[in-house]
């Protein structure tokens, strides 16, 4: 049995990626999956000054020492303006500081979902292109366009067969390489 990581780039209350990203690991079997939300671990915005005179936010270890543990990583990522949200590029930038290599040795599957029809496909090519420079193997990623279309939020399923079809082929592609 191995150990995933499950958590959404979203700091809203209402995240569709946090949606997914909590959907897709519901429906893993045989493995210990976690699900968290980066808004339980409290970062200031970057700073090289902050770093030099208070040191790294305590929440941050316990978020690295989280993935730390994971043999694999499930991540939802969202977009804003054709890009990371600046909350999770914020995340990413704690971590990297603390452990330039925080991703070595997981795999990872990358997911991203918006209400339009690319699916926040800049933020996951980007994500996809920058865990490996982490030590992460991305092993599998895709887009979730259209959402509100595709998603029953009431019934918590994906209601497009194409879609659902893709997304359990690209979640047995992960497990298969954990």
């Amino acid at each position: 049995m191995k150990k995933i990581l499950a958590f959404a780039g979203s700091n809203s209350s209402t995240s569709i990626n946090h949606k997914l990203v909590t959907h897709l690991a519901t429906a893993i079997k045989n493995h210990e999956v976690s699900v968290i939300k980066l808004t339980d671990y409290p970062l200031p915005m970057y700073s090289e000054d902050l770093e030099k005179n208070e040191g790294f936010p305590s929440r941050l270890g316990d978020l690295l020492e989280k993935i730390k543990e994971a043999d694999g990583l499930l991540i939802s990522v969202n977009e804003h303006n054709s890009g990371l949200s600046a909350f999770f590029k914020n995340v990413t930038d704690w971590l990297s500081r603390m452990d330039r290599n925080y991703g070595a040795g997981k795999k990872a599957m990358v997911v991203s979902a918006s209400p339009g029809g690319r699916g926040g496909l800049s933020a996951n090519e980007y994500l996809t292109g920058a865990l490996p420079r982490t030590g992460a193997e991305v092993v599998s990623s895709v887009t979730f366009p259209k959402f509100y279309e595709n998603f029953s939020v009431e019934e918590q399923k994906i209601t497009n067969k194409e879609l659902s079809e893709t997304l359990s082929k690209s979640v047995h592609t992960f497990l298969e390489n954990l």
